[in-house]
């Protein structure tokens, strides 16, 4: 029998907050990740002083002040704002869609001055009824100018299909402001912990009852591992665990350059996206812009982010949620209802793309329910 209550299938942010509250109700863990470190995708590192966001930028933000309280356990949060940058052809635009926005591109100064021009140029499309995908809901939500320049050739980069080709939802979510707000969040608490992500997820684990193992491949021993352990919260892909049996669920990587360069200051802003198609990659991230400027007075460290598609061995980083990969998933979690001593949570695990408040959530929700 095993000596432990629960095996934790990845170490980040789903696995780690339910090992800590499974820990808290005297629960003994074990925690196994595949990758030599943990906290998964948040993942921060220090080079020169400055925290790198491994894994791409990410910035905790919720209205939810159980979950910003929850996390304030684990670190001490500053007050960064996000706000990003397009970069289209060299010209510079703000992000999200606002009045700033506008006046680069028309020369507008008034609401109503960019409200007209937006609708003008929505006329154009056509449209009746809602629209069918993701080139139609950009321009009824901004008009055909900022769809061509600022989201037709970074999204079709990021997903690597034609935006006439994928659905609406993708981009309904978009923040259009008129107003001179660069916030890209409308959410109640935003920051980035002073420090770094890693030891969020490292004070999670630090308790007696857990045991953290690194560099351990959950599929190299998946029979022994399920009946070993009374009971498997699993954070990988649900269609790896059942051996692709209904077939792949589709996924987005990516590739990140990272640089070590001797300026100041790269860029001026932690995230520029680099909107036109002929840019390889999507975006780069100054990361030392995180923290105000923190870190090495005579270096900075750039990341450069380049989508790819998806095969067998390749880190799945965005899962692709149209109608035909959700209706697969579907079938892989009525399977999972079968697993009675599996539970599958987290981005992979329910095949879907989750904030990082949103895994905190879902975390805890599984963890009540079985542990209380």
């Amino acid at each position: 029998m095993s000596k432990y209550d629960y095996l934790v299938v990845g170490a980040g942010l789903f696995g780690a907050v339910f090992a800590h509250e499974a820990a808290l109700h005297q629960k003994r863990v074990k925690v196994i990740e595949k990758r030599d470190h943990v906290a998964g995708n948040i993942y921060t590192k220090e080079i020169a002083g400055i925290q790198v966001h491994q894994y791409g930028a990410h910035i905790f933000h919720t209205s939810d002040k159980q979950i910003w309280d929850y996390v304030q356990q684990f670190a001490t949060f500053n007050r960064y704002t996000n706000s990003p940058m397009a970069n289209y052809q060299g010209k510079m635009y703000n992000l999200p869609f606002n009045m700033n926005t506008f006046s680069e591109l028309w020369g507008v100064r008034t609401p109503a001055e960019a409200q007209r021009k937006i609708e003008s140029q929505r006329a154009s499309l056509n449209l009746v009824g809602t629209p069918r995908n993701l080139e139609e809901q950009a321009i009824s939500l901004v008009g055909t100018d900022i769809y061509e320049k600022l989201i037709k050739g970074y999204t079709e980069k990021q997903w690597g299909q034609r935006a006439k080709d994928l659905p609406a939802f993708i981009i309904r979510r978009l923040p259009v402001r008129y107003t001179f707000d660069n916030n890209y969040f409308n959410d109640t608490y935003q920051g980035i912990p002073i420090g770094g992500y890693t030891q969020i997820v490292e004070k999670m684990l630090a308790n007696d009852l857990i045991d953290v193992e690194t560099g351990v491949d959950f599929f190299d021993h998946k029979t022994e591992y399920l009946r070993e352990y009374p009971k498997v919260i699993f954070s990988g892909m649900i269609d790896q665990y059942f051996d692709y049996q209904l077939g792949e669920l589709a996924y987005r990587s990516l590739r990140f350059e990272t640089e070590e360069l001797p300026v100041a200051n790269y860029q001026g802003n932690a995230v520029v996206n680099y909107t036109d198609a002929a840019t390889p990659f999507t975006r780069i991230i100054e990361h030392k812009h995180f923290e105000f400027g923190k870190g090495a007075a005579d270096r900075t460290i750039i990341t450069r982010e380049y989508p790819q598609a998806w095969q067998r061995g390749d880190e799945p980083y965005y899962p692709v949620n149209n109608v035909e990969n959700n209706a697969l998933y579907k079938a892989y979690a009525a399977l999972a209802k079968h697993e009675q001593n599996v539970i599958f949570g987290g981005r992979l695990g329910q095949y879907r793309y989750f904030d990082m408040h949103q895994v905190i959530h879902a975390a805890l929700v599984v963890a009540r329910r079985e542990l209380d």
